[in-house]
């Protein structure tokens, strides 16, 4: 029995499902939301949080083309802290805690009001193919819906089973079932697949935590949204605590390593690096005597905490005694015990720069399904994978790609084609080569206009975003206007050369010694103008010659991404390629020159014999 056609199918209700569905919408595209179920759509599986070092950036790109992330934190955030303050404008980061109730809540009424989206709860278990086109998806119980393209945003229900000590649970979440049928469909078009591993820690009843003796986070005094639109944070903030773990806490966890899934062999798929359990800290840093966490609130109205540090696959009682034995968890209440989740994922270089497989046309993968980790990552990966399948569906050749020298989204994909993943893709600002251009604070300059001509930004975004770039350039030639003499200078308490040399705003404001509130002393009439446009123009002043010297790089790089190289180049017949690159380009078949160069492996000598065969 065939359904109603759509023209996407977005299957998966998690971050990327969210903002795949919403972006082919937005497009205008007859889109098709399939969940497990409803009631979890938007729902913060781990960590109650938004955001952080790299991952803030993504959030800001998100919110840039008009995706859902930013804006959502925004409404449920309870804690806000931009991090990195003391360090340079391409590193800081924002992050917020979240209302896990509020986040999800907000963010499925965000998508029933979304005009051209259908949401249904059901089980995808199949995939309809037109010869190798992805052409549809079969229900549980048989039902074929087809659509123009296609975006599995599985996360970690991609047969996923969860582990606490020995003990195994057939599930893609607490409480949530596992999706076992789609894995054979995939397997049968010849993609490459593995086994990856993530967990979580117990919640705690934060009635029970000593919170007196404990180190507490605050906040910051004035948050600073996520997104753009965002005017001002409304809900009341609180705040986390600080406890550490200590020497008997490692003690019995040592103790009990061999009831632990992770090294009993029951988990084969490597875990996050970044983000290990506390058995795997425990074994990479063995000198440590101490391992920091973190005690977060989940909501405004609940007393469960969320331990940030301390995720592993112990049985039960062995969670109990080693939580216990932390400083202000003494007495602690265990709401839920932690574990750790065994699921599938294809191998992110079977995908091409949309993110739609190149061996099957019109079916797009988002978030961990790609071997990637977290909310961040996941949401900007649907974006894009869904703002491309309703390109695809279109009909007219269109796509949206981001590259490496336009946004953190770009480094990801870019990262994830080229080179794979041996372990889940975590962003950080280290990994851009561009990150002083690529900052958080001008997402939307970079990311807006671009969206814009693509059709996914709306008219009140562009509005908003061509004022305050209006009002940024209106800024800067005032304060490259604004005069002040060094002899002057003094009664303001900047130190400087008697020279007879007047300086300008512009130059004052690239003083690291002068800050905002002095220069505004001496021209109040810039008070005007917006923090974030300040800002805007505070960093080109400080930073310009950084910035241009950058922006050159990035004309560089970018000569060699036009250089196309043809899909069905044989790379057997250049001369000078060993067997090993020549298996590895065949495999991989990198779009551009650049792709190609930033293939683990590929060698300069290879790629000048790459350029000489497109030459010819």
């Amino acid at each position: 029995m065939t359904e109603k056609n759509y023209n996407v199918i977005v299957v998966g209700g998690g971050h990327a499902g969210c903002e795949a569905c919403a972006a082919a919408a937005r497009m205008g595209a007859e889109t098709l939301l399939i969940t497990h179920n409803a009631a979890t759509i938007g729902e913060m599986s781990c960590n109650p949080a938004i955001g952080g070092l790299g991952k803030g950036h993504l959030v800001r790109e998100i919110d840039a083309l008009d995706g859902l992330m930013g804006r959502i934190i925004d409404r449920a955030g309870i804690q806000f802290r931009m991090l990195n303050m003391s360090k340079g404008p391409a590193v800081r980061g924002p992050r917020a805690q979240a209302d896990r109730d509020l986040y999800r809540q907000y963010m499925q009424q965000a998508l029933a009001e979304q005009k051209n989206l259908d949401i249904l709860e059901a089980a995808v278990e199949g995939l309809v193919f037109e010869g190798n086109r992805a052409a549809g998806v079969i229900l549980s119980d048989g039902r074929q819906i087809l659509a123009d393209a296609i975006v599995l945003t599985t996360g970690t229900f991609l047969n996923g089973v969860m582990f606490t000590g020995h003990r195994t649970t057939v599930g893609g979440r607490v409480d949530d079932v596992s999706c076992l049928g789609i894995t054979p469909y995939l397997n049968q078009r010849g993609l490459r697949m593995g086994r990856l591993k993530t967990g979580t820690p117990a919640r705690l009843d934060g009635k029970t935590i000593c919170r007196d003796i404990l180190d507490i986070q605050h906040g910051d005094e004035t948050p600073q949204p996520f997104s753009y639109l965002t005017e001002k944070i409304t809900n009341r903030q609180v705040d986390c605590h600080v406890t550490h773990t200590n020497a008997k806490t490692h003690d019995i966890i040592r103790d009990n390593f061999n009831k632990c899934a992770l090294f009993s062999g029951l988990i084969k798929g490597v875990g996050p690096r970044y983000c290990p359990s506390i058995e795997d800290k425990l074994v990479k840093f063995a000198d440590r005597d101490s391992h920091q966490i973190f005690l977060e609130p989940e909501g405004l109205n609940t007393d469960i905490v969320y331990p940030n540090g301390i995720s592993t696959s112990l049985p039960a009682d062995v969670q109990e005694a080693f939580i216990r034995t932390i400083k202000g968890l003494e007495n602690v209440r265990i709401v839920r015990y932690a574990y750790a989740i065994e699921y599938d994922y294809v191998d992110p270089q079977e995908l091409d720069h949309c993110l739609q497989l190149k061996k099957v046309p019109a079916l797009f993968l988002a978030g961990q399904i790609n071997g990637t980790t977290g909310y961040e990552e996941a949401a900007a990966q649907g974006l894009l994978a869904g703002i491309n399948a309703a390109l695809m569906a279109e009909g007219k050749g269109r796509e949206f790609v981001v590259d490496r020298s336009e946004a953190y989204i770009g480094v990801m994909v870019d990262d994830l084609i080229t080179k794979g993943v041996d372990e889940p893709y975590r962003m950080f600002t280290s990994r851009s080569e561009y990150r002083l251009y690529l900052r958080a604070d001008n997402a939307d300059l970079r990311l807006t206009e671009k969206g814009r001509a693509i059709g996914c930004v709306s008219d009140e975004r562009y509005r908003r975003f061509s004022s305050k770039r209006e009002q940024i350039a209106k800024l800067q030639k005032e304060a490259e206007e604004m005069v002040v003499k060094s002899s002057e200078l003094d009664s303001f308490g900047i130190k400087n050369k008697k020279d007879g040399v007047r300086r300008t705003a512009f130059n004052l404001m690239s003083y690291d010694d002068v800050s905002r509130e002095t220069i505004l002393l001496i021209w109040p009439k810039l008070k005007e103008y917006p923090y974030t446009v300040y800002e805007e123009v505070e960093i080109e002043a400080k930073y310009s010659g950084y910035i241009k010297r950058q922006l050159a790089d990035i004309e560089v790089f970018k000569k060699d991404e036009k250089l196309k190289i043809q899909e069905d180049i044989d790379y057997a017949q250049i001369g000078s390629l060993s067997n090993e690159m020549v298996a590895k380009l065949s495999r991989i078949r990198p779009a551009t020159v650049g792709e190609a160069s930033r293939i683990s492996g590929v060698t300069p000598a290879a790629i000048m014999a790459i350029l000489g065969h497109l030459k010819k």
